[in-house]
């Protein structure tokens, strides 16, 4: 999309970016006459930036599931109300329990070991922004996923193009927002936990199931309950079903690079499934 006369206006993509540019401007001294130009570039990916917002550290906690969350403490998790494929079919997530089985994209149905949840209830006019999930809009992927808007919370990973990639880095401000399907009072997420990590299909989309480390399932409401069924599994480690790719200074550099090279640089796989979902974004307008 070429930008109107003048430029676009200052928006908040942009004023991260000038953020950004000065935070790691020690770093690129080397690079001040190329720093300029990230500065007055209008990138856009289908008119929309492609890079995050106040991207977390793809560090711990990162696009894995967990239940303490990445993404300033939030939880990571299905909102209620949510379908998960199973050998019989469609069910909702609440629905669902120990031992029941669930289709996953490897192959083979895997039996629940556990779900976890976290249940919050808004004490203010307003929800707190770490609360609040993340829409999905129907086909946002593709023509065929997911098939119904999917709500789950910013630091849940959905596993696209080979990689997994937390909800939180592919908001584009069109087909992917925050948002909440109604007005309410009460969120209460869920997390699959089977005996392996694996990714499951909610409304159609492949989403990950949790990622146990570290004694992360002590973040979840009733963690007192994984205690007491699996006491040997107290410090688990999954081993992650894919890469886990997440915002960062190197991943953002990246970014600005490719941007000041009108997009001559390869895009990195988080850069190119969110041009992808950005450019479908504004397709579906």
């Amino acid at each position: 999309m070429s930008s109107q006369k003048g430029g676009p206006p200052i928006n908040e993509t942009r004023r991260h970016i000038l953020g950004l540019t000065i935070a790691i401007g020690a770093r690129m001294a080397a690079m001040g006459s190329l720093a300029g130009t990230f500065l007055s570039s209008p990138a856009k990916a289908g008119g929309k930036a492609w890079w995050k917002i106040g991207g977390s550290n793809p560090g711990k906690g990162h696009g894995n599931g967990n239940g303490k969350g990445g993404n300033g403490g939030g939880p990571m998790c299905l909102l209620r109300g949510t379908s998960i494929m199973t050998p019989s079919g469609e069910v909702r997530i609440e629905a669902l329990r120990i031992g029941d089985l669930v289709a996953t994209v490897r192959g083979p149905a895997m039996p629940i070991k556990w779900i976890g949840r976290h249940v919050y209830r808004r004490s203010g006019p307003m929800w707190h922004k770490n609360v609040v999930p993340v829409r999905i809009a129907r086909l946002a992927i593709d023509g065929q996923r997911p098939h119904k808007d999917l709500y789950l919370s910013a630091g849940h990973a959905l596993y696209l193009d080979g990689v997994l990639i937390r909800a939180t880095d592919l908001v584009n401000g069109t087909s992917i927002t925050p948002a909440l399907p109604d007005a309410r009072d009460t969120i209460e997420y869920f997390h699959i936990v089977l005996d392996t990590h694996e990714v499951v299909l909610a409304e159609g989309a492949p989403v990950e199931t949790c990622l146990l480390e570290d004694c992360n399932y002590e973040g979840f409401t009733n963690f007192v309950e994984f205690s007491r069924l699996y006491p040997a599994d107290h410090s688990s480690k999954m081993t992650p079903f894919a890469p886990l790719v997440g915002y960062g200074g190197r991943e953002h550099l990246k970014a600005l690079l490719r941007l000041a090279s009108g997009r001559l640089v390869r895009a990195s796989p988080l850069q190119y499934t969110y041009e992808r979902l950005a450019a479908r974004g504004e397709e579906l307008g």
